[in-house]
């Protein structure tokens, strides 16, 4: 059975934590030292504060980490789209930013954010059609439509102030908001390298729903940020791989894990090679094309590093690997459980220690549900499917 593996770097603090741990207890511990150090650099920020009032000393600049943590999948997963246009990313961060603005009562902001919502879909729309590329133009004619269309009720929830509806309304327009980018990627944005190119390879996104014994849950696997790793996962998906498999790790409030099968073996063997077959650690930076491969951030000294898809939303899926080696994920995967204000952008430290493929968007509820030793039914690829390449 692959453990997780929840080695960290004794460089952040000196303890007994440093220790390399494994199951619930060791990611319970590895959490506890995220806490740690949040709250450290809190208190610092404090001290630092009262004694800048204190003396007669000019006020030094001191401050937490300046990005706060985004803890929304589908946000991250629209940040994460290999897109390059800065219309539809300027009504994208505006449209995420309404429901917050709408409960701080800022109506005359959001009146004037959703007219330049309006007026900047109007005058790009063209440029927008012309990106998509001639097999994408017809569906970016038709989602910007449905954007336009979305926009409408919007506007009259904020003319009347109507606080309760612009959460609701701001998402639906940024779910076409997401086809629209979506629908600007023309090809797929890189090569893998070379000792990895025969693997499989999802090259896009596609939906995965895990039917369980407590409900579904609908997966969007992302190969966009780890094309091997979410290759791996869909391949084994439309193998019936996860079919009757039980959860075999759980901690209620941290993580599940599953993808053990049967026997002696951790994880998958191809039947056509009789091979046991691995993927590496593949975890892209928000300032490279390409994803790192072959090593942990800790390895490289890049701990602290907030990747493109980081362990910051509920129900973030990544591939489990041996203690001692990252490059030795096979089959086994675990959806991470656990979220805490305590925990800011660049404080989690299982970022780039494994390889987030995905998060789930739908079925959240049956996350809460499930225990040790539940029973997947089923996983089948609902969509996507043509994006695997083998």
């Amino acid at each position: 059975m692959v453990k997780v593996n929840l080695k960290v770097n004794s460089s952040i603090l000196n303890s007994d934590l440093d220790q390399p741990h494994t199951d619930a207890e060791g990611l319970r511990k590895l959490v506890l030292k995220s806490w740690i150090k949040g709250i450290a650099i809190a208190v610092t920020f404090v001290m630092v504060t009262c004694l800048t009032l204190t003396s007669a000393i000019a006020p030094s600049m001191a401050a937490l980490p300046t990005r706060s943590a985004i803890k929304d999948a589908r946000i991250i997963l629209r940040n994460g789209l290999p897109i390059d246009n800065d219309a539809i990313r300027e009504v994208q961060h505006t449209l995420e930013q309404m429901p917050r603005q709408a409960n701080l009562k800022r109506w005359s902001s959001l009146k004037k954010d959703v007219d330049m919502i309006t007026q900047s879909l109007t005058q790009n729309q063209a440029q927008l059609i012309v990106e998509a590329g001639s097999e994408h133009q017809a569906d970016v004619t038709a989602h910007l439509a449905s954007l336009n269309t979305a926009l409408v009720p919007l506007q009259e929830a904020i003319a009347i102030k109507d606080r309760n509806n612009v959460k609701s309304l701001s998402e639906k327009a940024l779910d076409y908001v997401g086809l629209v980018e979506s629908d600007l990627i023309q090809a797929f944005p890189f090569e893998v390298p070379a000792q990895y190119a025969q693997l499989p390879q999802l090259k896009g996104r596609a939906l995965v729903e895990l039917s369980t014994e407590k409900g579904n849950a609908i997966i969007t696997v992302d190969g966009y940020n780890a094309p091997i790793n979410a290759g791996q996962f869909v391949d084994l998906v439309q193998n019936g791989f996860y079919d009757g498999l039980k959860f075999t790790r759980a901690d209620e409030n941290y993580y599940l894990q599953t993808g053990d099968p049967e026997g002696a073996v951790d994880g998958y063997v191809d039947p056509k090679t009789g091979k046991y077959r691995t993927v590496p650690i593949e975890v892209r930076l928000p300032d490279q094309k390409v994803p790192t491969y072959g090593k942990t951030f800790e390895e490289q000294g890049l701990s602290g590093t907030l990747p493109v898809l980081p362990f910051a939303a509920f129900g973030t899926v990544a591939m489990a690997h041996p203690n001692d080696d990252p490059n030795a994920g096979s089959s086994q995967f675990f959806i991470y459980l656990f979220e805490s204000e305590l925990t800011p952008a660049g404080l989690n430290l299982l970022d780039g220690n494994y390889t987030v493929f995905g998060y789930v968007t739908d079925g959240k509820e049956t996350l809460d549900k499930l225990r040790l030793g539940d029973k997947i039914l089923s996983a089948r690829v609902i969509s996507g499917a043509e994006n695997l390449v083998k």
